[in-house]
């Protein structure tokens, strides 16, 4: 065996390390050097707001399929604007909210539903139920889904489509949810009639 000493006094064999395996090789990492305050993109409230989002390469953007069926609401508008929102106030999520929005909004596990309720692994992953806001006569209406678990409706095992009230409790797995609509008497919006022609 070749033993070699270092500097330092440490012995190590030349065959298998080329410098002392216990002093290691000195680097100068430098020092990390961040960007002044003024510059642009940098103070904690916009951080990294200045940069484009990332993209497959060749995208353009995000690409709706050409099949994929637009409700009325949205295609009206232009938009698919909030309705209402759940709230959860018992379960894994407790704290989170929910989005809705016009027409109907199925509700699960999985990633493809409209409301997704992700804690709760005693949710069916797709449609455990089904809210919808009519945006003709401004109602909301719970339905349960074609799942495996059951739905409440303010305690009461929800058997068919029946009208929400605001601030009304949905249960679901582990999970009760809280209503609270954006739409009513108050505030609906605008929706342009078809265009004729």
């Amino acid at each position: 065996m070749g033993m070699k000493s270092c500097g330092k006094g440490h012995f190590y064999d030349e065959r298998t390390h080329s410098t002392c395996p216990y002093c290691g090789v000195p680097i100068d990492l430098g020092e990390t050097v961040g960007r002044p305050p003024d510059a642009v993109g940098v103070s904690p409230e916009t951080v990294g707001e200045d940069f484009p989002k990332t993209r497959a390469a060749g995208s353009r953007g995000p690409r709706r399929d050409p099949e994929e069926t637009v409700g009325i609401f949205r295609k009206r508008l232009g938009l698919d604007p909030v309705v209402g929102w759940l709230v959860c106030i018992e379960g894994p999520d407790r704290g989170r909210d929910y989005r809705v929005h016009g027409e109907r909004n199925f509700i699960g596990r999985d990633a493809t539903m409209d409301i997704v309720i992700a804690g709760d692994t005693s949710i069916s992953r797709e449609n455990h139920a089904v809210l919808s806001y009519n945006p003709k006569r401004h109602t909301f209406n719970l339905a349960p889904g074609d799942g495996r678990g059951l739905t409440y409706l303010n305690d009461e095992e929800l058997l068919a489509a029946a009208p929400l009230a605001p601030y009304d409790t949905i249960e679901f797995g582990a999970s009760k949810l809280l209503f609270v609509p954006f739409c009513g008497e108050r505030f609906t919006w605008p929706v342009a009639p078809p265009a004729a022609g």
